[in-house]
């Protein structure tokens, strides 16, 4: 499953036009992001992402800092992608031999799922710009840049991450979107725990 497997590590930008905000409006400083980070300890809402081959999928997104990550997909796709004691797992209910499996921490997306995130780490950032109306933010693992990076794109007033772009080892990105994100409330540990996930998908 390609689509699944690149998002994973990474896959498909997508450009935003964006509409021109005052002069007066101000870049978000790196650790105004790692404090937003930091303090970000539940988040869901709903995603859309841009496919490797420029196809759009969509579905509701779970978050819960340090290390955990549902992404649940709308029909017709049948898919499943989680992060859970420190494995990323992608089901795919076309396949018969189990769910593919990745170290996190061989993912940008640990970046953003880290305990204490840092941006101001040396070699993490390697970009980090303002449109008047965003601030994106690049970074990548300072001892692993071969692994990839992620492009954060955030708004201010309150400061609010809004997509990133995921890109792999070999290039190619993916792009989600985030929309109507609640951040705090509870979120079960068990949406995160892949063992039990694979005992479902077996049933």
């Amino acid at each position: 499953m390609n689509t699944k497997r690149t998002f994973l590590k990474g896959a498909a930008a997508l450009a935003f036009a964006t509409i021109a905000a005052p002069a007066s409006a101000q870049q978000l400083s790196l650790s105004q992001v790692s404090n937003y980070l930091n303090q970000l300890q539940t988040a869901q809402g709903g995603f859309t992402q841009i496919n490797g081959d420029g196809t759009l999928s969509t579905g509701q997104i779970y978050i819960k800092r340090p290390g955990r990550i549902r992404f649940e997909y709308n029909p017709p796709e049948q898919s499943l992608v989680m992060a859970g004691g420190g494995q990323v797992a992608i089901f795919d209910a076309r396949s018969n031999t189990g769910p593919d499996r990745y170290p996190l921490n061989q993912t940008p997306l640990k970046i953003i799922l880290e305990r204490n995130v840092d941006l101001g780490r040396a070699r993490m950032v390697t970009g980090h710009t303002s449109d008047g109306t965003t601030t994106t933010i690049t970074a990548q693992d300072p001892d692993n840049p071969q692994y990839g990076n992620i492009q954060m794109v955030f708004t201010a007033n309150p400061v609010e991450l809004r997509q990133w772009i995921v890109t792999d080892d070999v290039g190619s990105q993916t792009t989600v979107i985030l929309n109507d994100m609640v951040a705090g409330g509870s979120i079960g540990d068990i949406k995160f725990n892949i063992q039990r996930e694979m005992r479902n998908w077996n049933n």
